[in-house]
């Protein structure tokens, strides 16, 4: 960083503890910090004389994403870093794709955040030098009605951060995950996002005999009565997802690894191969350089499907997440089942937060529609879950001599803040007012 030049701040936060304290970090790291109360105030400059914008997401009257909608007006070379304490997966993933350099959960970390402004400012310096490389425009289309992912952990939102970047390209993506976690759903959403007009055409590589996926992957036209197309050409213009890859065996990594060097397709007894525009993405629920060490997986056909390699966290490592996903699949298999969405009782709810999940998000899943069908009349009950969610003992701290069909008071009252938020539109200072108290004890 120069002397001569200080790199100019713009910091937008209405709450002023905060605010102060992330702008003597950023000072104390040499940076010329100008501070804003609210998104009204920030969008008054002349935002093209910042370097970088740090702005909070939700802010009474005007919200980041009006304030990154302005600097994006504005200027296309200054980074805009959002910091919110109330994340969805969809918003992540839309503020992403709407050109926002990077998005923090609250509390913000100060070492985190000197470290991603130093990064945004040798970005802009980069996309100053070069027009070529300014950064993808405003999002495509809206979001669908439903979010296919559902998480507001840190851990989720790395992964949000990595599908909007890389869905509006044609790089090929290798997702890397216990099974179980959702990486057939992180695949669909890249393909939705992703603006291609194809189809989204899934295939389980360990579900079918080498020979019958051979001949489906790669199509066939000798000794058959009618030419059979590869699921490659039946992905034509679109996307194929290739799930649980590791299970490739020798004979077809090679014929794979032609796909992805030619683009083309040739089927068996074809004379010549056929074109293809078509995004690969595959899956694996092992760690595929250790199999290329063991000369189990070609290393040359690694290198093409780990362009972009994103890590799928199990359940485990993104625990804040469970009590959202209870939630979003109570409602989902209501519907699918055709009946109103029933009553979790809360012995019942602290189980499933308990509970260590060896099956990930799929096993939770699972173990809730199975609970709708299960219970009786609109209440799901301790007794209507499986017996290891019921029966699990976590190795955290003891309860010996509690009650433990109650939940901790810390844990109540985390539940119904976030209610509250979510009634609130994520406005603190209304939730503040709702729950009777003031904003910075909030």
């Amino acid at each position: 960083m120069s002397k001569e030049t200080p790199t100019r701040i713009l910091l937008v936060d209405d709450e002023d503890d905060s605010r102060s304290m992330m702008a003597r970090a950023l000072r104390q790291a040499g940076h010329q910090v100008v501070e804003a109360a609210d998104g009204s105030e920030a969008v008054a400059f002349d935002l093209r004389a910042f370097d970088v914008v740090l702005t909070d997401l939700q802010m009474p009257d005007l919200g980041g994403r009006a304030v990154l909608d302005a600097v994006r007006k504005q200027s296309q070379h200054t980074p805009v870093i959002i910091f919110t304490g109330y994340a969805n997966a969809e918003g992540a993933l839309d503020l992403m794709s709407a050109g926002a350099y990077d998005y923090l959960p609250r509390p913000v970390d100060l070492a985190r955040l000197r470290l991603i402004v130093q990064r945004a400012l040798d970005w802009r310096r980069l996309s100053i030098e070069n027009e070529a490389l300014r950064h993808e425009g405003p999002a495509r289309s809206a979001a669908p009605r439903e979010p296919l992912l559902v998480g507001t952990s840190p851990a989720m939102l790395e992964v949000y951060k990595v599908v909007a970047q890389v869905a509006p390209t044609s790089a090929t993506v290798l997702l890397v995950g216990e099974s179980g976690t959702g990486k057939e759903l992180i695949a669909r959403t890249i393909h939705r996002r992703s603006g291609r007009a194809g189809p989204f055409v899934s295939v389980n590589v360990a579900a079918l005999p080498e020979a019958v996926l051979a001949q489906e992957l790669f199509g066939q036209d000798s000794g058959v009565a009618a030419p059979r197309k590869s699921l490659f050409e039946e992905a034509e213009g679109g996307t194929i997802f290739l799930d649980e890859i590791e299970e490739l065996r020798p004979k077809l990594q090679a014929l794979l690894l032609r796909v992805l060097e030619e683009r083309a397709v040739r089927r068996t007894g074809q004379v010549g191969p056929t074109p293809l525009d078509v995004r690969v993405i595959a899956s694996s629920s092992r760690d595929l350089s250790a199999d290329a060490a063991q000369g189990q997986f070609r290393e040359d056909l690694l290198f093409r499907l780990q362009v972009v390699t994103l890590v799928v966290p199990p359940l485990s490592a993104r625990r804040e997440d469970i009590d959202l996903l209870v939630d979003h699949f109570l409602s989902h298999y209501a519907t699918v089942l055709g009946r109103t969405a029933p009553v979790l009782a809360p012995d019942a709810r602290q189980a499933l937060l308990q509970y260590d999940w060896p099956g990930n998000v799929r096993e939770l899943a699972q173990t809730i529609e199975r609970s709708i069908v299960l219970c009786r009349g609109n209440v799901i009950l301790k007794d209507d879950l499986p017996a290891a969610v019921r029966q699990f003992q976590s190795s955290g701290a003891s309860t010996e001599g509690l009650d433990s069909d109650w939940p901790p008071l810390a844990t109540i009252e985390r539940r119904y803040i976030d209610r509250v938020l979510q009634h609130t539109g994520g406005n603190k200072t209304r939730a503040a007012e709702v729950l009777g108290i003031d904003r910075r004890t909030l």
